[in-house]
């Protein structure tokens, strides 16, 4: 069927008449070149419709298709101007661009298929190259005229193509994959009646080709509804758990959705939990279960993504091996500047990388970010020649050299951690070890450690420890150094499980290497009481306390601050005791030599103050305790800052005197803003947040809110029991408070069983003696003649029994 006149397309006219015999037609490929056709050619090319639903699209649309419904959308809108149900001589061009797997091509398939009889021909090109693109317009000839193309060569049905293509209008073009824009540059000025749709993981390059949309992640509940359909499948709701797991997985994969698609695929053939695959996730990165071509998984994607990064600028992709091993956020242009001093040669190495989607640029210039999963693949392959991964002594260089001094800005220090933490994170055992890494991780530690955040050192210390390990040995004084530092790191975390048999290992080979008395000797056996004590082990901890207290008397001198630090510490073992008689000497003699010796408002004098008022309260002096509180709360606001741990402790300290005293509407908001804070800093499950948290249900109970006190006992209880452990003295306090909970909110079938426990368990680990056994068994005592009077009075209302 030929065109009329009322057809809307090109008329045969000047250069393109038929009449012409013969037309030259430009294509481009391995160099541009004219190729001739003949006067039948061109005649069939004008006169040959596509077939209703003509096309070649390279798979179905009917599968999953979870969270790109809007970008569907918004491409429609953005290729036909105003949504215009038809096609018409507009020329729709549009080029989708992100990061390989991000979903370009299922995005432009559904787009393809969705609207595909608003086309007249919806034809798909493979466009990595420009001989590719020739190859795939010599298919569409083969497809609409096989009786003159069967005779001809590639480069005559593509020009036979283009051809066609300006003759009739109405068509979707889409080029998949272009590697260079401008390998579409003829094609979209010789072709101007149809749409075109291209996808590309190049960035750049497009201002002078086409408008360009970027193809963002997946939303996290867009990503977990993905994940769990196709583990899962339509018909089976994932559990609570599966849910939960499948979000923690989902955000593993950086919520992409090839690698969402991978995972669920491999989840639904294998049954592997969702758990286990996140612990497999390096390995399993390039492995195609079912329904997944094995060309097309997130490790092989990316791999030919490195090999044309690496081709067009080999820095860049020594850069991206380095940045695989730092955090994914707010990398510093400064930090890797170590690596490229050049400005002008970085700049043209992250631009190489930008323009692959492989990273992107914050709004300032000033930092990058790359995605997650392309760090967890670059991690995973083979170790090198020098016994590294490939980039990771790049990135070990980049923390040496960027590691602040002492002293230097908070600002300078807070950006680098994430990355120094991340690479320590990241340790290889396997890999050589450094004394010179092994520091800057200590630096990092050290800054954190004066910030008071010693329980995030963890991964910090363990790098340095194992890198010493290796290097200097098991006992070296630096590697027992390691290891003592480790084990504070656990302490302050509230982890004494780990923390306590790794204070006693060093204890006991510090004593062998350096001797008794040595003054790190004492700071390990000083150590070790604590860890004791914070166990509730106090009768390991008091002998080892007054031993270290005399040994430091005996070595160091009445005065020096270690010996300080050992009285303060005997004392406040007295007070968890309960001996107040020996405590409240010590705790004043401590305090009154911290002032001389180290001054009014250092942070041990500031500590000492907080445990002397912390005596006065027990023995019910709030007269005293109360002011000195305040006093300590407003210095440690002042020097240590509004957030450390000790400010903390001496916020909670005080709302608890206000609270022992009866003020409960200066206490419950106190506390209500000292356990957000110690939430934020500390973390849910830490001790001192436990123990914020215990404090502000007493106080809601105070205050007759027993729905909201029982909930968060119970919640306490819960923590202190998987943190603590089932007979630490905290533990056992919280057991009784909620049991006390339960008897005012009038419920002894759960308040006497739990009270009856927790007195057994103060019996056999405190001692039938101590203050808190004692309060235990008033508490009983008290339920039980709660829960008989009760009794007394439900019989004397009850009905009387009739006979017949």
């Amino acid at each position: 069927m030929t065109n009329g006149e009322g057809g809307g397309g090109p008329q045969a006219a000047g250069a393109r008449s038929v009449a012409a015999g013969t037309v030259g037609v430009a294509i481009t490929g391995d160099g541009a070149r004219v190729v001739m056709l003949s006067g039948e050619a061109v005649r069939w090319a004008r006169e040959v419709d596509a077939p209703p639903g003509a096309g070649n699209l390279p798979g179905s649309a009917s599968g999953v298709f979870v969270g790109r419904e809007e970008e569907l959308a918004r491409l429609r809108r953005l290729l036909t101007a105003e949504g215009e149900a038809a096609v018409t001589q507009v020329s729709g061009v549009r080029a989708i661009h992100g990061l390989g797997g991000i979903g370009k091509s299922t995005l432009a398939l559904h787009y393809a298929h969705t609207h595909r009889r608003t086309y007249t021909l919806v034809w798909w090109i493979n466009a990595a190259s420009t001989e590719q693109i020739v190859t795939g317009l010599a298919a569409l000839a083969a497809r609409l005229c096989p009786q003159w193309t069967a005779s001809v060569g590639v480069q005559e049905r593509a020009a036979w193509a283009i051809l066609w293509l300006q003759w009739h209008h109405g068509w979707l073009l889409v080029f998949d994959n272009v590697e260079d824009p401008r390998d579409l540059s003829h094609y979209l000025g010789t072709l101007p009646d149809g749409h075109h749709l291209a996808t590309s993981r190049t960035a750049t390059g497009w201002h002078a080709i086409a408008p360009t949309m970027a193809l963002g992640l997946l939303d996290a509940e867009a990503a977990v509804d993905l994940l769990c359909t196709l583990a899962f499948g339509m018909e089976h709701a994932p559990t609570p758990q599966q849910q939960q797991d499948a979000a923690a997985l989902a955000a593993d994969l950086g919520h992409l959705p090839l690698a969402l698609e991978q995972a669920g695929a491999y989840l639904f053939e294998t049954g592997t939990p969702l758990a286990d695959y996140r612990h497999m996730l390096g390995q399993v990165m390039d492995t195609a279960a079912g329904g997944i071509d094995p060309r097309r998984t997130i490790a092989r994607i990316w791999h030919h993504t490195l090999t044309a990064v690496a081709a067009r600028n080999p820095q860049a992709a020594r850069l991206l091996n380095a940045i695989a091993w730092l955090a994914p956020d707010d990398i510093p242009r400064t930090l890797l500047a170590h690596l490229v001093p050049d400005p002008r040669t970085l700049g043209e190495a992250l631009g190489a990388l930008h323009a692959y989607n492989m990273i992107a640029h914050s709004a300032d210039r000033q930092s990058i970010s790359v995605h997650r999963l392309v760090q967890t693949v670059l991690r995973q392959r083979p170790t090198g020649s020098d016994g590294y991964p490939p980039g990771r002594q790049d990135a070990e260089h980049l923390v040496r050299q960027a590691t602040p001094g002492q002293g230097k800005e908070t600002s300078l220090w807070e950006r680098l951690l994430p990355h120094i933490v991340a690479v320590a994170a990241s340790t290889l055992r396997s890999s050589p070890a450094s004394t010179d890494i092994a520091d800057a991780f200590d630096a990092a530690a050290q800054y954190l450690y004066r910030q008071g955040r010693d329980a995030h050192t963890i991964p910090l210390r363990t790098a340095a420890l194992a890198q010493r390990e290796q290097v200097l040995g098991d006992t070296h004084p630096n590697t027992l150094a390691s290891r003592n530092n480790l084990a504070c790191a656990y302490e302050s975390a509230g982890d004494l499980r780990r923390a306590t048999p790794l204070f006693e290992a060093t204890l006991a080979q510090r004593e062998q290497v350096l001797g008794d008395t040595h003054p790190n000797t004492l700071t390990s056996r000083n150590n070790l009481a604590s860890a004791y004590q914070a166990a509730g082990d106090l009768e390991r901890a008091i002998p080892l306390l007054k031993a270290t207290l005399a040994q430091r008397e005996q070595v160091l001198g009445d005065t020096h601050p270690d010996t300080l630090t050992s009285r303060n510490n005997l004392a406040y073992a007295f007070w968890a005791a309960g001996d107040l008689g020996r405590a409240i000497p010590l705790c004043e003699a401590a305090l009154a030599q911290y002032e001389q010796v180290l001054g009014d408002t250092h942070p041990n004098t500031l500590v000492s103050r907080n445990n002397l008022a912390s005596t006065y309260q027990e023995v019910g002096d709030l007269g005293r305790a109360i002011p000195l509180y305040e006093a300590t709360l407003a210095q440690c606001e002042q020097v240590l800052g509004d957030t450390h741990p000790d400010t903390l402790q001496s916020r909670n300290n005080l709302a608890s005197a206000y609270h022992a005293a009866g003020d409960l509407e200066r206490a419950i908001p106190l506390y209500e803003a000292t356990l957000a804070q110690c939430e934020q800093v500390l973390g849910d499950t830490h001790p001192n947040t436990l123990t914020s948290r215990n404090n502000l249900a007493g106080a809601y109970q105070g205050v007759g809110d027993l729905e909201r006190a029982i909930l968060l006992f119970e919640a306490t209880l819960a923590q202190r029991e998987q943190v603590l452990g089932d007979i630490h003295p905290d533990t056992l306090q919280s057991r009784n408070n909620l049991a006390s909970a339960y008897q005012a909110a009038g419920d002894p079938e759960r308040a006497i069983p739990l009270l009856k426990a927790t007195l057994a368990q103060c019996e056999q680990v405190l001692g039938d003696t101590h203050p808190n056994t004692l309060t235990s068994r008033n508490n009983l005592a008290h339920a039980h003649r709660a829960a008989e009077a009760a009794e007394q009075r439900s019989a004397a209302t009850s009905p009387t029994d009739r006979g017949q």
